[in-house]
C-alpha cells in the first residue's frame, strides 16, 4: 500500500499509487509520489515512466478525512505543497510520463494527468474537479490542458465529470480501451517510446516543456492562493465537514 516503483525492463519504470479504498492520497503520499517520479526520471536507465494505480479508481484527490481530523492548517498546507510537488515532478520529469487511468480521476488526479505527456484510459474512466463542492480551488490549470476553455469552465463550476471517450474526442486521451487491457496498452505505448534514443527523447521532453504556452507551476500556485483565502474565511471547513459527515 502507498507509492511503489517497479521496473518492466526495457527502460520502463512503473510508479503505482495504492491507497485503498479510493486512492485518496494523504499528505505524505503526495511527497512520496513526487520523490518516486523524480527518482525514476533521474535514473539514466529509465526511458519512460508509467504512472498507474491499483483499485477502483485512478485517484480521488487529497485525503479530506485526514485534513479534517488534523487541527490547524498543517494538513492543508501539506496537501497543497504535496500536490504541487507531485504535479511538478510529473511535468518536469526528464522522460515522458504516461498516465494509465481507470475508474474515477478527481481533484489531484487531474493535476497528475493534466501534466502527463500521454494519457491512456479505460472505457469506464471519468475525469472531474469536485473542488467547488469541497470549498477549495485548484487544478483548473490542468483540466484546461485536457478540454477546451468553455468546457473546462462548465465542468469546474458544476463539479461534474467527463468521460474518457469525450477526452479522446478532444485529443487529450490517446487511447481508450477496456479496463482489462489498460495496463498492457500503457506498456505498449511505453515500449514505443522506450526503444527510441533516450538522449533524443530527453531532449524532446525538455524542448516541449520549453515551448509550452502555459506556465503550469505559476498558474496552479495562483489558484491555490484562493483556497487559502476560503480556508481563512471558514468556508472550506464547512464544505469539508459536510463531505466527511456524508461519508461516515
Amino acid at each position: 500500500m502507498g507509492i511503489s516503483t517497479s521496473s518492466e525492463g526495457g527502460g520502463i519504470t512503473l510508479v503505482t499509487v495504492d491507497y485503498p479504498p479510493v486512492n485518496a492520497v494523504p499528505v505524505q503520499g503526495w511527497f512520496d509520489l513526487a520523490d518516486a517520479v523524480r527518482d525514476a526520471g533521474r535514473d539514466p536507465a529509465t526511458h519512460v515512466v508509467v504512472l498507474r494505480a491499483e483499485g477502483r479508481g485512478f485517484n480521488a484527490g487529497v485525503d479530506i478525512k485526514e485534513m479534517q481530523r488534523t487541527s490547524g492548517f498543517d494538513a492543508l498546507i501539506g496537501a497543497n505543497r504535496g500536490c504541487y510537488a507531485a504535479f511538478a515532478a510529473v511535468y518536469d520529469c526528464p522522460v515522458p510520463v504516461i498516465a494509465a487511468v481507470q475508474g474515477f480521476c478527481l481533484g489531484g488526479g487531474i493535476g497528475l494527468v493534466g501534466n502527463a505527456d500521454v494519457v491512456v484510459a479505460s472505457d469506464d474512466a471519468t475525469f472531474g474537479l469536485p473542488e467547488v463542492d469541497r470549498g477549495a480551488l485548484g487544478a483548473a490549470t490542468h483540466l484546461a490542458r485536457l478540454v477546451p476553455q468553455h468546457l473546462m469552465r462548465a465542468l469546474y463550476f458544476t463539479a461534474s465529470t467527463v468521460d474518457a471517450a469525450t477526452l479522446q474526442h478532444h485529443g487529450s486521451v490517446y487511447r481508450v480501451v477496456p479496463r482489462a487491457d489498460l495496463d498492457e496498452t500503457a506498456l505498449a505505448v511505453a515500449r514505443d517510446i522506450a526503444v527510441k534514443d533516450t538522449r533524443v527523447i530527453r531532449a524532446a521532453k525538455e524542448a516541449l516543456n520549453g515551448i509550452d504556452g502555459q506556465d503550469v507551476h505559476r498558474s496552479y500556485r495562483y489558484e491555490q492562493g484562493f483556497t487559502f483565502e476560503l480556508n481563512l474565511a471558514g468556508v472550506a471547513d464547512e464544505h469539508r465537514d459536510a463531505f466527511v459527515g456524508g461519508n461516515q
